[in-house]
Formats: structure tokens, sequence, C-alpha cells
């Protein structure tokens, strides 16, 4: 339940805005152990620490599907071409360079290179290199990551440069453009060795806005719930422990599984945040022809 404890004075000089569409994870807890936990209730008693465990996982499944918790980071790209992955990271939504009047230009992900998880050391014959424990000995840095960043970015293409098309093995082969490849943005991987973003050598020193999903628990100011999802974190934790002990009846089982699932479903309507008039907007151009 949510109380305002400061002033409008208060408010409007400080820089919390917007926060009273939240609750703290910790104000999810103390509410549900209030209202659910206790004598004569349906959980007689349950520890906090099991409350606090099913509330961080619900907020993080939660985070994924129905609060939708995308965060945004704008970043230069250095002379590196690598920029570290954030914190909380679980996925990226959309990564884009910014142009001069601030507009967005999406940066696709490529399948044209990769980035190996383990560099080997070979010997002569090809082997593996080990040290004194028999591990394998690793290199620093990666052939494939370094010729594609120094990869030439004019038309002056070398006769083994995948771009040729004037290349023996490919001539009368290629049938069209492929879409990732028709596009000058520049283009992206993901290089879970060293856990950064790799980028293309012409987007180097672009400013960029990264766009990414976080399941809310990396921080502690992070680990809160809008207000308008919340009674479905109320089901979720309820419906986790009973479903998690031992003589519950079935039917109390279900009983709260279908609550959780009808309050879950509540609040995926509330957070989709639908507005009549900006479809209607959008519905507009449906009219137009689109002369070819």
């Amino acid at each position: 339940m949510g109380l305002i404890t400061e002033t409008n004075a208060e408010y409007y000089t400080g820089n919390n805005y917007g926060s009273y569409i939240y609750i703290s994870l910790d104000d999810i807890i103390n509410n549900f152990i209030v209202a659910y936990i206790g004598a004569g209730k349906l959980i007689p008693s349950a520890k906090r620490t099991d409350i606090m465990f099913h509330a961080k996982r619900g907020l993080q499944e939660f985070s994924y599907d129905t609060l939708k918790v995308i965060k945004s980071q704008e970043l230069t790209i250095p002379p590196s071409l690598s920029l570290a992955i954030p914190q909380d990271y679980v996925n990226y939504v959309k990564l884009s360079w910014i142009d001069n009047a601030g507009a967005k230009h999406i940066i696709y992900p490529t399948r044209v290179t990769s980035n190996p998880n383990e560099l080997p050391i070979q010997d002569n014959t090809g082997e593996p290199t080990q040290d004194q424990a028999g591990a394998n000995l690793l290199s620093q840095q990666s052939l494939t990551e370094e010729r594609w960043n120094n990869r030439s970015l004019t038309t002056d293409f070398q006769p083994d440069d995948y771009r040729d098309s004037t290349n023996e093995g490919l001539i009368g082969q290629r049938y069209g453009l492929q879409p990732e490849e028709a596009q000058v943005n520049g283009m992206f991987t993901i290089n879970e060795r060293t856990g950064t973003f790799s980028f293309s050598s012409d987007l180097a020193g672009k400013l960029i806005i990264l766009e990414y999903i976080s399941d809310n628990l990396a921080y502690d100011a992070d680990m809160k719930l809008p207000k308008m999802a919340e009674q479905a974190m109320y089901m979720h934790i309820a419906y986790s422990i009973l479903s998690g002990r031992a003589g519950i009846p079935e039917y109390v089982v279900n009983r709260f599984k279908r609550d959780r699932s009808s309050a879950l479903r509540n609040a995926k309507i509330r957070l989709s945040n639908i507005k009549i008039e900006e479809i209607a907007q959008v519905f507009r151009n449906k009219s137009k022809w689109i002369k070819h």
C-alpha cells in the first residue's frame, strides 16, 4: 500500500520524480506477512527468508515477461571497438547509433563472423600446449577478431575477402543481397569470452544507445514493482509457498494457481499501456495509397 511521506514542496525540489508508481520489494514482503501469514489464515507461518526468495524469483520472472524492464545506456564506442556488458544485463533489446540530429540508426547483429570462446596455443603439430598443471595454454588475442576489426571499409577487396563478388568460388552462386549485409549502420557481435559487445570498425567513435533487459535484482534500488502488478506478486508468493509444502490439499494449491494466473493476466493488461488515441493515429495511415 502506498503512503506519501513528503510534501509537494519536498517532492518538486527533489529528484525522485515518478517514484509513487512503484512499491519496493521490502514493502511487498512486509504487506504479505501482515495480510497472509498468521493464526487463522491460510498460511499459519512462513520464514521471512522463504518469502523473500519467492518475491525475488517472482520479480525476476515478471521482469522478463510482464514488466518488460528495459534499461538503456548512452555510450561512446572506443577505439578498441568493445563495450562491457552491463552488470544487470540479461538480454539485449536494441543497439542504435545516434546521428547529429539525435535520431537512432539500428545496429544489427552479424553472422558473418563470431567470437571464439577459447584460444588454445598450438605446437608445430597442431596439438594444444599445456602448462605444468595440465591446463591448456591460451592466447590473449583472437586472430579472427583482429582480422574483423582491421577489415577494409573500402570496395578494394582482397581476393579472399567474403565481400568480393568476383571470387571464383562465388561466381554464379550469389542470387541477391543478404538483408543483414544490405545496410550501412554497422554490425555487432556479443563476445562471451571477454563479456563485451564487439562492433565493426565503421562504428568507432560513434555515440550509441544500448537497450537491454534487466532482471531488477542487481541493485537494491532496482528491487521495486509497479503498483499495477502488486496483487500479482502477492498471489505468486502465496502460490509458491503453498505448492512447496507437504499436506496442503491439492484443491487449495489449484485455487491459488488460478488466482496467480488471473492476477498476472490483469497486470499484463494494466501495464500494456494501450492508448486508443495513439492506435487511432497510427491506423489513419491505412487509408494512404502507396505508389510504386
